[in-house]
């Protein structure tokens, strides 16, 4: 799906127990209106409604995003192998007890001794929706603000051992990127037009 998205986060994941010994991983998987990192040619920040209609109804938890290690899933019914999502005011917050397996029993070690302490989330936007995200240049930093307003779907949740990419090959939807197009364009007419006045300014202009 060329305009599924995939951003990396930085938040602490802990190792909680509850109960007869049972252990669960928690964090969040995304901060609401907290910009993120310098991307390469761009930073975004997500809007705190972003999720109020966003389809959360099949998310599953997996590690470094691989299909074939998956750990839980918000559809799941009993204890084991459960993905609770709660969105509360600091952002999507994930639980769950891994299904038993031997990869999840290495996760979860992992994670408590602290070699893996960082998540990351897939989402798309409706970009049929023109208000789902903005883009503005902001010319003080010379770097594009994005704003997320509305995730249309949230696929997975993923614990990771690495970024799931770096600075400078942060994954964009395709629409975005004809948004900043259009945005580039527009900002090279104005300096066009720029050009154009400074240089009959300085014909009409006496030495």
């Amino acid at each position: 799906m060329k305009d599924k998205e995939v951003r990396q986060l930085t938040t602490p994941i802990e190792i909680r127990s509850e109960g007869e010994g049972q252990k669960f991983v928690e964090g969040y998987a995304l901060k609401f209106e907290k910009w993120s990192e310098r991307l390469g040619w761009f930073k975004e920040i997500i809007s705190r409604n972003a999720l109020d209609s966003a389809d959360l109804s099949n998310v599953i938890a997996l590690f470094n995003h691989q299909q074939d290690f998956p750990l839980a899933r918000n559809t799941v019914s009993g204890d084991s192998g459960r993905l609770d999502l709660e969105i509360d005011g600091i952002g999507l917050k994930f639980r769950f007890k891994p299904s038993d397996t031997s990869y999840a029993r290495d996760l979860m070690e992992n994670v408590r001794s602290g070699v893996i302490n960082q998540c990351s989330f897939a989402f798309s936007l409706d970009y049929g929706d023109a208000e789902a995200d903005e883009w503005r240049l902001n010319e003080d930093e010379d770097i594009y603000e994005r704003r997320i307003n509305k995730i249309h779907r949230i696929f997975d949740i993923s614990l990771v051992t690495t970024p799931a990419y770096s600075d400078t090959e942060a994954v964009v939807g395709a629409r975005s990127l004809e948004k900043v197009e259009q945005l580039k364009e527009s900002r090279n007419a104005s300096d066009e037009t720029l050009k154009m006045e400074l240089e009959l300014l300085d014909l009409v202009l006496p030495e």
